[in-house]
């Protein structure tokens, strides 16, 4: 699955129409966002296809070469780049190569880097909200302008977060990203109000 195929058309009109509708009542912006990764990790190929090349060449030489150190050298060097792409065709072996804490970490920092490139810290109020889905980490990341978080508590995102992978894996990533919109407009109406000259400053839906 990939960002741009994770919904159909008309999911994708009513992921917008949630977004017009939870801004409709706030002076807030509402950005949803997919994406198909966070980073590529080489790191974990490499370690990964070192490992695997190693216990093969290892099991190889000892079982059919004399342990030859030669014959381990150019069976290692063989076996590494295969490894290595079946890795990386692989998103749940890849994943496992990678420490949670590091995936977290990515996470975050493109959240921040596609809030900043996005111009979600350009609205009039400060009051951006950016909403990522990142596919390849199953990770969810609520990010929003200094506007918000001066009058919001910082784990009201964490409910945010946990309406979406619930929805997630109930296989229901469109109903629940909708849901949390409407969550965030109702927490922007709330401290937010529209304006009457409120304008639709961002997109109402990213796909990476």
């Amino acid at each position: 699955m990939t960002a741009k195929n994770l919904f159909t058309a008309e999911e994708k009109l009513r992921i917008e129409a949630a977004v017009k509708h939870a801004e409709s009542r706030t002076s807030g912006e509402i950005v949803p966002m997919v994406i198909d990764e966070s980073y590529d990790y080489p790191r974990a190929e490499i370690l990964g296809a070192g490992l695997f090349s190693l216990a093969a060449a290892t099991s190889l030489s000892w079982a059919f070469l004399d342990e030859s150190l030669w014959h381990f050298l150019w069976l290692f060097a063989l076996c590494y780049f295969p490894f290595k792409l079946l890795i990386r065709s692989l998103p749940a072996l890849k994943r496992r190569l990678i420490h949670p804490d590091e995936i977290s970490a990515e996470v975050k920092e493109q959240a921040i880097i596609a809030f900043l490139e996005n111009g979600l810290h350009h609205t009039r109020d400060e009051t951006g909200i950016l909403i990522l889905l990142s596919l390849f980490e199953r990770r969810v990341y609520v990010l929003a302008d200094r506007g918000i978080n001066d009058v919001v508590p910082t784990d009201t995102w964490d409910g945010i977060v946990n309406t979406i992978t619930s929805g997630i894996h109930r296989d229901e990533t469109c109903t629940a990203l909708c849901n949390a919109i409407e969550n965030c407009g109702q927490l922007l109406e709330t401290n937010f109000p529209v304006k009457s000259d409120d304008t639709d400053e961002l997109p109402n839906l990213i796909i990476g």
